[in-house]
């Protein structure tokens, strides 16, 4: 059974290996302080800024995964959202559950925080976490298609 905490200080040890993996995934490479500032961000104001989950297997205590959420707001519903930018789990520990749970977590505090709704983008050809997102009950929007512009 995996256990699943709110990141602090004395995890950025172990979550920045995983950012890395997040990142090497997609074919991205910001610098180790720059994730590092964004983690220690999100730390230092939870309640505006957002908050990040780490995964811990149950036996050995290990970080095997991570989830990211930022506070949005949504005008469409006049709400506080979720807007979960990340989630990874290690190839290791992939089908164990700990994507779901991780899930759960984010799910659980963003109600917690008022949020009415916690939502993800994925890659189009990301067909596992797709699996995953369909399994916890995650509902495909086809309405919308996202753009980004860098700045």
């Amino acid at each position: 059974m995996a256990a699943i905490e709110i990141v602090r200080e004395s995890d950025l040890r172990e979550l920045l290996p995983l950012m890395r993996g997040y990142c090497d995934f997609y074919s991205v490479s910001p610098a180790d302080d720059d994730l590092l500032a964004m983690a220690r961000a999100l730390i230092a104001d939870p309640e505006r800024e957002g908050f990040q989950v780490i995964g811990r297997d149950g036996d050995s205590n290990h970080a095997m995964g991570f989830a990211t959420v930022f506070w949005s707001w949504e005008t469409s519903s006049a709400s506080r959202i979720g807007v979960m930018n990340d989630l990874f789990v290690l190839p290791v520990a992939r089908g164990s559950g700990l994507a779901d749970a991780l899930i759960g977590a984010c799910a659980d505090r963003v109600r917690e925080g008022g949020g009415t709704a916690l939502t993800w983008v994925t890659a189009r050809d990301n067909e596992r976490a797709q699996r995953v997102y369909d399994r916890v009950g995650g509902r495909r929007e086809e309405r919308w298609l996202t753009y980004s512009l860098d700045l």
